[in-house]
């Protein structure tokens, strides 16, 4: 059977009640649902958290949390019946932590099992441990743990200039978030924000209308609550005049290269 659960101001309301939530997190079956729930909450945000599909499709931006290992939640999420779901969507969709790296292609936490864990596959990149050699050399335990610093990227996909994604408007770089991982995106064209422990690493990825950040924003104090806030002030609309945006610089960077190498 499934579970709708819409928070406002510490209160739960019933299903029928839940028609006016705009933000919907979906119900993984992993832990860690009401953390992420309670920060969207102390922003004024009416949040439903749900596995309904039709509840989920309708959302105007959808969150996809997650702790514990890739395979427990995308079996969660292949049991519910939601991985195609989750893949058609087309509203702001932001993934949490364990959320960002079920974005990916595949996990290489395999969980005791033989095989890498075949994730959604929505952003081409692959989640890997984090290179043990390089903190060993610099005595950095694992998992990272803790705060660090971000690094905003200047390949910001749908960015409203070129320097920031709309996710981290107003985010001063070198800003602090809490991070609590092993496994991470390396650096990528998909690198919305980057980090440092032993090694850089993905600390946000996003393509078209998906992103996601591997830090907890609900345990980031102001800078994730400001996070938080950018995710919901996304709509669609947004979301498509950012991609369409971006696609019409790509296309008049293309040709500015094809004029200079016919300059040549």
């Amino acid at each position: 059977m499934q579970q709708d659960t819409l928070l406002t101001a510490g209160q739960q309301l019933t299903a029928n009640e839940s028609s006016d939530a705009e933000t919907v997190i979906i119900d993984t079956g992993c832990a860690n649902l009401s953390s992420v729930r309670f920060a969207f909450e102390r922003l004024g945000a009416k949040v439903l958290v749900t596995d309904d599909k039709a509840k989920i499709k309708a959302a105007k931006r959808v969150v996809l949390p997650g702790v514990g290992t890739a395979g427990a939640a995308m079996a969660s999420l292949h049991e519910k019946g939601l991985v195609e779901l989750i893949q058609g969507l087309t509203q702001p969709v932001l993934g949490v932590c364990l959320g960002m790296q079920m974005l990916a292609a595949i996990s290489k936490e395999r969980g005791g099992k033989g095989q890498d864990c075949e994730c959604l596959g929505i952003i081409p990149t692959d989640i890997c441990e984090l290179d043990t050699q390089l903190l060993k050399a610099e005595s950095l335990p694992l998992p990272h743990m803790g705060w660090n610093q971000l690094k905003l990227t200047t390949n910001s996909q749908g960015a409203n200039s070129p320097n920031v994604h709309p996710l981290f408007a107003g985010i001063e770089d070198g800003s602090y978030v809490y991070f609590v991982h092993s496994y991470r995106a390396p650096l990528s064209e998909f690198t919305l924000a980057e980090c440092t422990y032993g090694e850089g690493f993905s600390a946000a990825i996003g393509k078209g209308n998906f992103m996601g950040v591997q830090f907890h924003p609900e345990k980031s104090a102001a800078v994730g609550a400001q996070i938080l806030r950018n995710f919901l002030q996304m709509d669609e609309l947004q979301m498509n005049k950012a991609l369409m945006n971006e696609a019409l610089q790509g296309s008049s960077a293309n040709g500015q290269a094809g004029v200079k190498k016919a300059d040549q």
